[in-house]
């Protein structure tokens, strides 16, 4: 089932396109992951997507309507988004950052609601980050902030959470853990999840879905396993990668990579290959 998907959107910053024609699925209930080299327009395509930025051309359509003529409160009821770089939270606390996600379901000035801090509370706690529930969010290291702000996404309970490298400035304990609780939302509240990972391995080992995206088109979609291959990282990176399985998920696994240089080859292969962007879940 697919209830978010682009049509031929254009996306570009004054005179410079980086995303043409471009047309996606994004399947619902899963977790997708949208992979390349930095510049291929990943980040872009996330923003225009949900609505954080314009595009020149071309529709995206959620559950059947045009995104850019939906009323913003409904569609923030639908969609949450946690920037690569969240604006800056100067002078509030943790609880009141996170609050700010209850914004859709408030009318006015109207106070918080018991079920509002139901709700807070909640993604504080899975978030790992009620401790710090009255301390300035300034205070608070990289890594800390960082899941603040997915509690703040949390808070937000939309259906759709899209998520542009949720694992910047986190070590690889708490990269783990927010990757396993994203996991978590989408298996047992059937979240949808769409984010940006650079990490490869990660990106096949958690997604159900991968898009690779090279200069603003998609070179491959489908399965880590149909994605994550010599073929399509030669392509995507120009890297000539060695691909194994992880030995606890069964997934593929990039294990070693070496750069390509001069003589490129190997792009004679049949560029099909890179453009089959059939559905498979």
């Amino acid at each position: 089932m697919v209830r978010l998907y682009t049509n031929e959107i254009t996306i570009g910053y004054g005179d410079r396109v980086i995303v043409k024609d471009l047309s996606v699925q994004i399947p619902d209930r899963k977790i997708t992951t949208i992979i390349g080299s930095n510049g291929c327009g990943k980040s872009t395509l996330l923003k225009a997507i949900s609505r954080i930025i314009p595009f020149q051309s071309g529709t995206v359509i959620l559950d059947g309507k045009n995104i850019s003529q939906e009323n913003t409160k409904i569609l923030a009821k639908k969609m949450a988004i946690l920037p690569q770089t969240p604006e800056s939270a100067s002078g509030l606390s943790v609880g009141e950052l996170v609050s700010y996600g209850r914004f859709p379901y408030q009318k006015g000035f109207s106070r918080l609601t018991k079920k509002d801090m139901e709700v807070i509370n909640w993604a504080l706690e899975v978030t790992g980050t009620a401790c710090f529930k009255y301390r300035p969010v300034d205070a608070l290291s990289g890594g800390q902030r960082q899941r603040v702000w997915i509690a703040m996404a949390l808070a937000q309970e939309t259906e759709i959470i899209f998520l542009d490298e949720p694992t910047t400035y986190l070590d690889m304990a708490h990269q783990l853990e927010v990757l396993e609780l994203l996991q978590r939302l989408n298996r047992e509240q059937e979240r949808t999840i769409v984010m940006v990972l650079h990490d490869l391995n990660q990106a096949a080992r958690f997604a159900d879905y991968l898009i690779a995206l090279k200069d603003g088109q998609v070179m491959k979609a489908g399965q880590s396993e149909e994605v994550l291959t010599p073929l399509v990282l030669r392509k995507v990176f120009n890297i000539d990668a060695e691909i194994g399985k992880d030995p606890r998920t069964n997934k593929p696994m990039c294990i070693t990579y070496n750069l390509l240089k001069g003589d490129r080859k190997h792009e004679k292969a049949d560029d099909s290959l890179y453009f089959n962007l059939s559905v498979n879940y």
